[in-house]
This record gives C-alpha cells, structure tokens and sequence, in this order.
C-alpha cells in the first residue's frame, strides 16, 4: 500500500470516525432532551359530537436528578386535555416517586386513565443495548424493587386517575360517553386477554343501566406493551382508538427508516406514531408514542426524539353537498 493510498485511508478514517463522534454527542446528550409534542387528529366521534383532546404520556422513566423533564411534564397540563393516557413505564430509578408526582401535580383534576409498564415495578439494570437485536428483552430480577403501591396509590387518590390494568370504565366527555378497557404490561405476560371479554362486557351492563341518554361515542384500548394479540383482541372487542408506548420508537434509529427493534411483536413500521390495526375484517387507529425517556443505563436516542402525543379526536364529515 502506498504512501498515498494510506493518508488517504486514514483520512477517510478520521472521517467516519468524526461523524460516529458527532452522532454519539447528538444522541446522548443533545437529542434525548429534545422534548416535543407530536400532534395527531381523528375524525372518530359521532356527527355533531364535540371535540375531544387526549394527552398521551409513555414511558417517562423519570429519575429524581431530572429537572428538564420534570418541568417540560409540568408545562403540558398548559394543553388543557380532556383525557389523559398514561402507558406506564414512569419510574426510572428507586427514589423517583416524589419526582414524579411533582411532574404530574399540574394534572390533578383532569379525566386520567393509566396501565403499568414493567418499570412501575421493577427498577432499571444495566445490560447491553445489542441485546435487543436478539428479540424481545427478557424478564428483570423476580423480586419487584419500586414502590408501586405508592404511584397507584398518588394516580387514584391524588390525581383521580382510573386503573386500566385488566380493566375497564366509562367517562363522561364534551357531552359524550368513551368506553375505555386495558392490559397490565403484555411484555410480562401480565396482560389478562382471558378476561378482557367479561369486564368490558360488565362495564356495557352497567352504562346500559345507567339509563342518562349520553350516548357512547368512543371506545379506547389502552395498553403499555403493543403486543398483536393484545391489538387482536381491542380490535374484537370494539376499540376505535389504541394507545400504547413501551417502544420507545426504536429508541436508535436510521433516519427515515423503521424502527431497527420494537422490543415486541409489533411489526418495525408500526414501532410509533399513527397507523391503522386490522383483525378479523375489523380496524382501529393504533397510536404508539415514542415516549419521553429512557433508562438511565441506556441514556441515548437518535432519530426519534421524546416525545408526548396530543390527539384531537373530531366528529365524522358526514359529506353532504
């Protein structure tokens, strides 16, 4: 090899290796603090229904040290939502429970529903990011280290948030009544899909009981981990809309591709943002967010920032001339 040959070489090096440089300072520290919100519109609800806005937060992992986060969380209740979608995964470290509540006091008084992700009960490890690439990601210690007593505790009695673990419920919004029925992480097999038919089917008894005349104009499925078979079974038993995080978009990407891993089944296309589930000849709106953190042992994003999701649900164009 010449002289040449090896300046130019090693040029081409000191390039590629400026850039990996570049790139890793942009994905550490630069791009996982650039918080945004994504804004989305459904025409889902009835002819004539009012407009509703629904806040999605995912996958928050909050540690106690950071200010940035808290306070951008803060400033959201400043988008006056009609719901909230909380899809689990908010603590990120041991002692962030008074961070969190903190970050989410401005939210108090506001229609709120949550599920639990695995980090709701089990705390950050440190373990290879590479080991994605070999599928989804396997069970944490056995022994659940978070207090997860105290964050259900601060969604219901505090904020007055509706548990969605294997549940369901009804709210009364803008004049409208939305069903809404969940899964605890599919991840951890802790979803109940065996369930699911007979409290939804409980919960349609009881608004037909109720007798108000509000009709129901929406039905949600709410879910951390956006396995198929827990779209599969939404989509039986009626969603128009899904919300689900845990993905954190891929968390590393190449820009304007897919989503290189989903940590689940979900195919890579469909890794976040809007798109359509189709089961069994039936369809609903999927809405994956990319979700606000990350853990603290894997601090990087790269073409897909954090984000939070306000979804502006609107009344069906019936077309006439």
């Amino acid at each position: 090899m010449g002289a040449a040959t090896r300046r130019a070489l090693g040029a081409g090096l000191g390039v590629v290796g400026g850039l990996a440089g570049v790139a890793a300072l942009w994905g550490t520290v630069i791009e996982r603090n650039l918080f945004g919100v994504r804004h989305e519109r459904l025409a889902v609800l009835p002819p004539g229904a009012a407009s509703m806005r629904v806040l999605h937060l995912s996958d928050i992992h909050l540690a106690p040290w950071q200010r940035h986060k808290i306070d951008w969380i803060r400033s959201l209740a400043e988008l006056e939502p009609d719901l909230v979608v909380n899809t689990g995964d908010n603590l990120g470290h041991a002692e962030a429970n008074t961070a969190l509540e903190h970050a989410l006091a401005p939210f108090a008084g506001m229609a709120g529903v949550y599920v639990d992700g695995s980090n709701d009960h089990f705390g950050p490890v440190a373990k290879s990011p590479f080991s994605y690439f070999g599928g989804p990601s396997v069970k944490p210690k056995p022994d659940p280290d978070l207090d997860t007593a105290r964050l259900h505790d601060y969604f219901e009695s505090i904020l007055g948030w509706t548990s969605l673990n294997n549940q369901a419920a009804t709210t009364s919004i803008a004049g409208s009544r939305v069903e809404l029925f969940g899964t605890s992480d599919a991840h951890r097999g802790w979803d109940r899909l065996d369930v699911l038919p007979r409290v939804v089917d409980d919960m349609r008894e009881h608004v037909a009981d109720l007798d108000d005349g509000v009709p129901v104009a929406l039905t949600i499925g709410v879910t951390h981990a956006p396995y198929r078979r827990v779209l599969d079974a939404f989509v039986t038993q009626g969603a128009d809309v899904v919300f689900a995080g845990h993905t954190h978009g891929g968390q590393v990407r190449i820009p304007f591709r897919p989503a290189l891993v989903t940590n689940c089944d979900i195919p890579r296309g469909q890794a976040s943002g809007l798109s359509l589930w189709h089961h069994a000849g039936r369809t609903a709106y999927l809405e994956v967010s990319a979700g606000i953190g990350n853990s603290i042992y894997a601090p990087v994003r790269f073409a897909t920032p954090p984000e939070a999701v306000l979804v502006e649900l609107t009344s069906v164009d019936i077309g006439y001339p």
